[in-house]
């Protein structure tokens, strides 16, 4: 059964009759629907159009955390093979938010490293909703110094509402870890390459996505705080996510202007969560092409590319 969005209340109810049809004709094999259903469906298609020609940014963020959307371990199983999990921080705990470990991408070993939010209640409570904790963010350091080590590009695939903000993880150093996280993805002499896959949020997103290359999906967003969070800031009202969404710049296509993304991959109509398979090929190729893009590049090369790439973070958007 479809999760449909608030915006998307006319489209269920176009695809909800043409389902009923087909499930009268089902029960009357004489029943012939095929032309009524047919209208249903190119009605049903030119709405989806209509609704996703041009998303607000808030329409964009709810697209972003749809449910059923494919997230890190989706794109882990489709796209890596051999691939072995590594556990822990060798400090204090393993952090289920955060799945990493050596795989192949494209025949060709790496290190892949990403936020999972987990598919159905239990899965979401063992994942933390995506949101990790300095165990989490310490895990991702050993294993960006593995790749470091032995000379493995690392893949990141960023995907969660911000670093969880409980009591516990500010006590074991939840800002220093991230910090930590970020300054080892300036430091490691292998291309890192990062893929907002959903939700990019604040810190927590950072830590693993100060890469030489930075792709977005069309409909994921990336931001120093979520719409709901601003609001509740500024105006002291969450109920104004709409109007945060708005100021944050936080969509795909104003990060790319702005130089915080470098790549916008295509979503199906619809969003990511219409056709999982096709979305995972085409972020598989985005990520092979980068990688192609810095083959020939050694590791004081990669590491001046990278920390000239945030140094100029933000000018294409001020020159504009």
């Amino acid at each position: 059964m479809t999760n449909y969005l608030d915006f998307e209340k006319p489209l269920a109810e176009i695809e909800g009759k043409a389902e009923e049809l087909r499930a009268l004709a089902r029960q009357n094999e004489e029943m012939d629907i095929t032309d009524e259903v047919a209208a249903l469906d190119k009605k049903a298609a030119d709405l989806l159009t209509e609704l996703y020609k041009d998303l607000t940014p808030w329409r964009k963020c709810q697209v972003a955390r749809h449910p059923e959307r494919p997230h890190c371990k989706d794109y882990i199983d489709a796209l890596f093979t051999e691939y072995t999990p590594l556990a822990g921080d060798r400090n204090f705990a393993d952090d289920h938010a955060v799945m990493g470990g050596l795989a192949r991408f494209d025949g060709k070993p790496v290190m892949v490293i990403g936020h999972e939010k987990g598919n159905d209640t239990k899965s979401r409570i063992e994942r933390n909703f995506g949101m990790a904790r300095p165990e989490g963010y310490r895990k991702a350091i050993r294993l960006m110094e593995m790749a470091d080590k032995f000379g493995l590009p690392v893949v990141t695939l960023v995907d969660t509402p911000g670093a969880y903000p409980g009591k516990g993880a500010e006590e074991r150093g939840q800002s220093e870890a991230i910090a930590r996280a970020t300054e080892k993805c300036l430091q490691i002499g292998v291309p890192l390459i990062s893929v907002v896959i959903g939700e990019g949020g604040s810190g927590g997103a950072v830590a693993f996505a100060t890469a030489n290359r930075v792709a977005m999906l069309e409909h994921s967003v990336y931001s120093v705080i979520s719409p709901e969070g601003c609001a509740s800031i500024l105006w002291k009202d969450a109920e104004k996510m709409r109007e945060a969404a708005e100021a944050l710049r936080l969509t795909a296509q104003d990060l790319k202007q702005l130089g915080v993304a470098d790549r916008i991959i295509d979503e199906p109509k619809g969003g990511a969560h219409r056709n999982r398979t096709g979305t995972i090929e085409t972020v598989g190729k985005a990520i092979k092409g980068m990688l192609t893009e810095m083959d020939n590049q050694g590791p004081k090369e990669l590491i001046q590319a990278r920390r000239k790439k945030f140094l100029k973070m933000g000018e294409k958007g001020l020159a504009a």
